[in-house]
């Protein structure tokens, strides 16, 4: 680990060759010392959230009234702050939603919100914010064609990037922007295996939603597939490190992100330090060096450029190395009694420790409650039944060297107490707009993953694909339903709007979106029926009504959603609503696969849960073998306003067993 006296020699020196403004070093804060890491650090800006509406729950994150000083303090040291407020919103949280956007806008005036869900951008202006607003990650943004209308329709001032994005992919985007809006990248930090927004794993397994900051992480369980057991799914770290050279040359990227705000506040100083030596200072040889062992020792995992550079990309997910976030300092040794650890490095006191990963039994973190040498023996303590297994991995994912706690005391004491009242006392009328008469027929849709698959009495329905395309003859293309895909990358825009094009030749009128950016892909969005898909991610009727405002017609619903949920959202819906009530979700879909994990074949989970992947252009899917079924439920969908129903046919692969097991999703337990 780096000592005071050689973080004190990194200093500044000339200034990087970039051809626009320096792109801010983003860090991120998920509790108060954090916060004041990233400061102590140098940090440009800040991103945190708040207690609740973040979509990193399990960061311990701010009370109001302590938001307001930290952001009253950043700004006295003119860094900004983003508040986070990227999570899927449910119909129920509008109005407490509202009510803390009016607080916070009265009271703490961050300079940005980071949001995911379509209902943020009208619900800030409607409190009255007027500073930036901020499109996360999450929103999924991959088409350029859309950045143009951003700003103009929807208030956007900058869009975060996909981690899963390569180089040339970002200089694409970048070319896109117009003058008012600018781009972010995460150029450090952990990586999800599903592609941004589009992971449903752990609300498919109970409900704890990734788009709602409450992942709890089945990729990265061990699984199982013809008798080899291994982390199919756990990727490594995201680290550009040396290569944000390359980003220098696209004026559009204001700011470089490093994820993190479930990390304590030694990662967020050296990350942060080193960011901003390779960005001031990446022409020197020696300061490059001394940045890239400050990564090395942030405590994160192995680093990966995964898809940066197009001509050499790196799959993220390599079983041969561990995938345990911290630093490997040890295994454990000796008898289930006297378990101990000989640390391969010297431990502090307080160090926090990590044995073993979160589905081992015997799992546990602590403080070190003494300093260990090099060699030396520290004794383990757990509770009864729960010693860790002999020769688990141990982990250091924390240390407050004295250089760093001597920083953040300091820092601490520049704290102004800030009385402002609790956001319960504010006051916030939420708006709504008259909901849309109820049509009153009803219809079915089968969506068909190849034409030769079996038709039902219904409409039909085909994803498209040029396989789909070719064999469709024109008569029926003229009256199915197009799905596009969940996503679409930058290079494949002009191919879709190719395959568009030769689509309505031939008299296709409608089409289902699975991003709502895909809209974009439309030169005459009027003349046709676009209705937003489940990949959408549209949960309550402010969502539904920005949609119907960039063009849209018809909503299918977030199958995430629970019964009340989904109920209360047909209530008060400008647009007819949809809702997917059968057939093979997919836990996520991913643009990597383990080369070791075979398409087509079943894996199981140490719990019994069979799944497999398979390939469909560009993406990978990954599903359960249990399908989706709210079939039961569709008198009540439809008493309430539901008119689509859907069900989706994706072939079984022969090895796959099909397990007979509830398939109400979230439907009774509701979404967390």
């Amino acid at each position: 680990m780096a000592r005071k006296d050689d973080m004190n020699q990194i200093v500044r020196r000339k200034p990087g060759s970039f051809k626009g403004p320096k792109p801010e070093i983003l860090a991120p804060a998920g509790n108060r010392d954090s916060f004041l890491a990233a400061l102590a650090a140098g940090a440009d800006a800040i991103y945190c959230g708040l207690k609740s509406f973040s979509a990193r729950m399990a960061a311990k994150n701010f009370q109001p009234a302590e938001f307001a000083g930290l952001v009253d303090l950043a700004h006295r040291q003119s860094v900004k702050v983003y508040l986070t407020v990227n999570t899927l919103i449910k119909p129920d949280e509008l109005l407490p939603l509202g009510r803390q956007l009016d607080w916070v806008n009265r009271y703490a005036r961050p300079d940005a919100m980071i949001v995911q869900d379509l209902a943020l951008p009208a619900l800030a202006r409607q409190v009255g914010y007027d500073g930036e607003i901020h499109l996360s990650t999450l929103a999924n943004v991959t088409l350029p064609a859309m950045l143009a209308r951003m700003a103009k329709t929807m208030g956007i001032q900058r869009v975060v990037l996909p981690r899963e994005l390569n180089i040339e992919e970002i200089k694409q985007m970048a070319a896109a922007c117009p003058p008012d809006l600018g781009l972010e990248i995460f150029v450090h930090g952990a990586l999800c295996y599903g592609v941004s927004g589009r992971c449903y794993w752990s609300s498919f397994l109970g409900g704890k939603s990734g788009l709602r900051g409450r992942c709890v992480q089945p990729c990265r369980r061990i699984y199982t597939q013809n008798r080899s057991s291994q982390r199919f799914f756990a990727c490594q770290d995201f680290s550009l490190d040396v290569l944000v050279k390359v980003l220098a040359e696209i004026p559009q990227l204001r700011a470089w992100k490093i994820e993190g705000r479930k990390k304590g506040p030694h990662y967020v100083y050296y990350t942060v330090t080193a960011y901003k030596m390779l960005r001031d200072e990446g022409h020197d040889a020696q300061a490059k060096k001394t940045a890239v062992e400050l990564l090395e020792q942030a405590l994160g995992r192995r680093g990966t450029h995964y898809n940066f550079l197009p001509q050499r990309p790196q799959n993220p997910i390599d079983i041969q190395f561990d995938s345990g976030s911290g630093m490997l300092v040890g295994t454990v040794h000796g008898g289930q009694d006297k378990p101990y650890i000989s640390p391969r490095i010297d431990l502090l006191e307080g160090d926090k420790l990590r044995v073993g990963y979160e589905d081992d039994p015997g799992h546990q973190t602590f403080d070190l409650s003494k300093s260990v040498p090099k060699g030396g023996k520290f004794y383990l303590k757990a509770a009864r039944g729960k010693a860790p297994s002999k020769a688990a991995a141990v982990f250091l994912i924390d240390r407050r060297e004295p250089f760093l706690a001597e920083a953040i005391k300091k820092l601490e004491k520049l704290i102004d107490p800030v009385q402002v009242p609790t956001e319960e006392r504010e006051t916030f009328n939420l708006r709504l707009p008259p909901a849309s008469p109820r049509q009153p027929h009803t219809r079915l849709m089968h969506v068909l993953r190849y034409p030769g698959q079996r038709i039902r009495q219904t409409s039909l329905a085909l994803w498209m694909s040029d396989q789909t395309l070719d064999r469709v003859p024109a008569a029926q293309a003229a009256h199915a339903w197009w799905w596009l895909p969940p996503v679409i990358w930058p290079e494949e825009e002009t191919q879709w709007q190719q395959r568009l094009a030769q689509l309505m030749s031939k008299g296709a009128r409608r089409f289902v979106l699975n991003a709502p950016w895909q809209i974009s892909l439309f030169s005459r969005p009027e003349r046709l029926s676009l209705w937003a898909g489940p990949f959408c991610n549209i949960a309550n009727p402010v969502a539904v009504r920005a949609f119907k405002l960039l063009g849209g017609q018809g909503v299918i619903v977030s199958p995430e959603l629970g019964r009340d949920d989904m109920l209360q959202l047909a209530e008060k819906s400008v647009l007819p609503l949809g809702v997917v009530v059968s057939g093979q979700w997919p836990f996520c879909v991913s643009r990597v696969l383990a080369s070791e994990l075979k398409p087509g074949q079943p894996f199981v989970s140490p719990h019994g849960e069979q799944g497999w992947a398979e390939r469909h252009g560009s993406l990978y899917w990954i599903y359960p073998n249990w399908p989706l079924n709210l079939r039961a439920e569709q008198n009540t969908l439809t008493k309430a306003g539901y008119r689509l129903f859907v069900h989706l046919e994706e072939p079984v692969p022969k090895g796959v067993t099909i397990k007979k097991r509830p398939g109400n999703w979230n439907w009774e337990i509701g979404l967390k």
